[in-house]
């Protein structure tokens, strides 16, 4: 049997994208871009990121234009680098 439940995030990100379809296509995504950021948590960014790179996710063009201004996922279990010597 196939399910057809959307992904939180994919459905998340559609809804705020219908709340900015009238405005300019880039100030729309900058505005959903701001309100992903502070408000989601970083794996649901993650997993709209990962999306937004499949044509056949069914994101909302400008939801994809926002995941775009996303900045990259940060590795929170990557080694630290080390600092340069004398800082």
């Amino acid at each position: 049997m196939t399910s057809t439940h959307t992904p939180p995030h994919i459905r998340l990100a559609n809804e705020i994208a219908a709340q900015f379809q009238r405005r300019d296509p880039a100030d729309a995504a900058r505005a959903i871009a701001d309100h992903i950021q502070s408000f989601w948590d970083p794996r649901m960014r993650i997993r709209l990121i990962a999306a937004a790179q499949d044509s056949g996710s069914g994101l909302d063009p400008l939801a994809v234009a926002a995941a775009a201004l996303l900045p990259p996922p940060v590795d929170r279990h990557a080694e630290p680098r080390p600092s340069p010597a004398g800082l």
